[in-house]
């Protein structure tokens, strides 16, 4: 990796977590799909970017900051292991085992953003009692967003720099061991993480049969999309179509009978509503 670009994605990761672009930017640092994608276009693979980044994002599926930090920073964890992956061309889900410690260090990286942050708090009080609203408006926006390039920038592009050739070396340097299998093995579970969160996340039961009928219809609609792409007979065909197991058809028909009972309970409850009044 060159100076210029691990400048360029420090850059963009310290715009994503000082929200220096607004409201877009809170939304960017919730997913690290923008930031995969700028590091494929900054290094040229966005092959590979895509797909690991899209690995990691399934373990931060349903996060959210309530409080403001996050127990792990998506776009800072992406810059990093997406960075290893695309210049180590490493497994997916290696990819992801890196991301998870670098994006809980990312956390404690933001803490230190708010607590950068009081300095100024001074000064914003300052001007708020003297009814100075210039002034006030740049010590609210224009300050924390300096203090933020100036910690995120220098920090990531350390990481970049010097980070992400180290780990990739050191990944390739055990990709025929038990660690690296470990790690594959490891980072491939993680996904059921991101998902179980989503589910948690989602709260209302009545909104789950949704939410499982989304994931089986991708399942089904990758076998089918193959099949498309690979078929030249009929027989090929058929192969394709008995991968998708009786197992997933009876999910289908679980989720359809919990779809129809819902609607029909919804349906039976605004007749009710109706005959009363």
């Amino acid at each position: 990796m060159s100076v210029t670009q691990a400048l360029l994605i420090a850059v963009f990761v310290a715009a994503i977590e000082s929200r220096a672009l607004g409201y877009a930017t809170l939304t960017m640092r919730f997913s690290p799909l923008m930031t995969g994608m700028w590091v494929g276009l900054v290094l040229g693979n966005m092959e590979v970017a895509m797909v690991t980044t899209a690995a990691i994002q399934l373990i931060y599926m349903g996060v959210v900051a309530p409080g403001g930090p996050l127990p792990s920073e998506p776009s800072i964890s992406a810059a990093v292991a997406v960075s290893a992956a695309v210049i180590g061309n490493l497994d997916p889900n290696a990819a992801v085992a890196i991301a998870v410690p670098v994006g809980l260090l990312g956390s404690y990286l933001y803490q230190l953003r708010f607590f950068l942050n009081t300095f100024a708090i001074q000064k914003m009080d300052v001007y708020a009692a003297e009814g100075e609203s210039h002034k006030l408006a740049f010590w609210i926006g224009a300050v924390p967003t300096m203090i933020s390039f100036a910690l995120f920038v220098p920090t990531m592009f350390i990481a970049l720099y010097l980070g992400a050739p180290v780990i990739s070396d050191f990944m390739n340097s055990i990709s025929n061991g038990p660690i690296l299998h470990a790690l594959n093995t490891v980072g491939g579970g993680l996904a059921a993480l991101g998902i179980a969160v989503t589910m948690h996340v989602i709260g209302n039961q009545k909104l789950l049969p949704f939410f499982f009928l989304g994931y089986f219809l991708v399942v089904t609609a990758n076998q089918f999309v193959s099949g498309i792409n690979a078929v030249s007979t009929a027989a090929s065909l058929d192969v394709t179509m008995s991968s998708i197991t009786t197992v997933t058809w009876a999910a289908f028909g679980i989720i359809i009978a919990f779809l129809y009972t819902l609607f029909t309970a919804k349906k039976e409850e605004d007749e009710d509503e109706d005959d009363e009044d």
